[in-house]
């Protein structure tokens, strides 16, 4: 499992490769470990054991406390990525059909606090 790196340790440990100019999502590298941050802030993204591919089924306290990673109807995304409707009107992104979040506990970049919690939240890796 990864850790939580000071700030600059993780901005200079970083090889991005952003997918489309405004593409919401790149990948993150430290070490050998590959995984997915949000574009604009390079904060950890996570999936959801209870989600169904292509559902969102975190609302309400848990979307307050794993805010959904939203797009925006018509963006071009890269292959394996899409865009699902959540019961709100909004869109959000996916990878490979799982919903993807942040997490309200992960404060800087390279944050991974919310990898495990409750058993059901897990980095999303490509």
């Amino acid at each position: 499992m990864l850790k939580t790196l000071p700030y600059a340790a993780v901005l200079a440990a970083f090889a991005t490769t952003a997918f489309a100019a405004d593409a919401p999502v790149v990948t993150g590298k430290l070490g050998e470990d590959t995984y997915l941050m949000a574009a604009d802030t390079h904060m950890t993204l996570y999936t959801f054991d209870k989600d169904e591919k292509g559902v969102s089924n975190c609302y309400d306290e848990c979307a307050g406390l794993w805010p959904p990673v939203i797009g925006e109807t018509g963006m071009e995304l890269p292959k394996g990525y899409s865009l699902i409707s959540r019961k709100d009107g909004t869109e959000q992104v996916a990878y490979k059909g799982q919903p993807l979040y942040l997490w309200v506990k992960d404060e800087n970049p390279g944050d991974m606090t919310g990898d495990g919690v409750k058993d059901v939240w897990h980095i999303a890796r490509p």
